[in-house]
C-alpha cells in the first residue's frame, strides 16, 4: 500500500508532462485558413527588423522599440534576437532563441523556442517578395499577429492593405498595437 500513491504521483507526473507536449506541439501549426509564403528564402528574411505592429500577449507586454533579429545557422535552424524597451521599468529587455523549419525551408513556416523544448508558431503570411523589406507574421492561432518592416515605419498604403488582409483573415486588428521606435537600443 505504501508504494500507491508514490506511483500515482508518478503517472500524474508523467499525464502532465504528455498533456503539456501534445499542446506544445499543437501550438506550433499555422492557423486553420491561413497559407504560409512560398517561396520564402531565410537568407534574404534574416537580418534586423522592426516590429511595427502586433496584438498584445504578455511576453512583449509594454514594451516599445522592439526588434527581431534572424540569423540561419550552418544546421538550417533559425537563430532569433528579440529586443524592446520596457519604459516602467527604464531598461531593455532582450530574449535569445532558436527557429526551425516545420518542413520545406521554402515555405515561410517555422517554429520558435524561447524556452527551451516550448515552441510557437511562426507563420510568414505575407511579404514583400521583391525586396524583403516588410512581412506579416502569424502565430499558432489568430491572438498573434505581428507586423515587421526593414524599418520602423511603413508606407501607409502598405500598412493598410496589410491591415486590410489581416482582418480579411480574421485577426482582430482594431486591437493592433502600433509601437513607437524613438530609442536606438545600445
Amino acid at each position: 500500500m505504501s508504494h500507491m500513491p508514490v506511483s500515482f504521483a508518478l503517472c500524474r507526473r508523467w499525464a502532465l508532462l504528455l498533456v503539456l507536449l501534445a499542446l506544445s506541439a499543437c501550438s506550433t501549426g499555422v492557423p486553420e485558413g491561413l497559407k504560409p509564403v512560398n517561396p520564402f528564402d531565410v537568407q534574404r528574411y534574416q537580418g534586423q527588423w522592426f516590429e511595427v505592429a502586433r496584438l498584445d500577449h504578455s511576453f512583449e507586454r509594454g514594451l516599445t522599440d522592439v526588434t527581431a533579429t534572424y540569423q540561419a545557422q550552418a544546421d538550417g535552424s533559425v537563430a532569433v534576437t528579440n529586443r524592446g524597451f520596457d519604459a516602467a521599468k527604464g531598461q531593455w529587455k532582450q530574449a535569445e532563441g532558436k527557429a526551425l523549419f516545420l518542413g520545406d525551408p521554402a515555405v515561410g513556416s517555422l517554429k520558435v523556442s524561447f524556452f527551451g523544448p516550448f515552441y510557437g508558431g511562426y507563420h510568414v503570411i505575407a511579404l514583400d517578395q521583391q525586396n524583403y523589406q516588410w512581412a506579416m507574421v502569424a502565430g499558432p492561432d489568430r491572438d498573434y499577429l505581428w507586423i515587421l518592416a526593414r524599418s520602423p515605419q511603413l508606407p501607409s498604403a502598405v500598412r493598410d492593405a496589410l491591415v486590410l488582409q489581416a482582418q480579411q483573415a480574421g485577426f482582430k486588428t482594431d486591437a493592433l498595437i502600433w509601437v513607437s521606435h524613438q530609442r536606438t537600443s545600445p
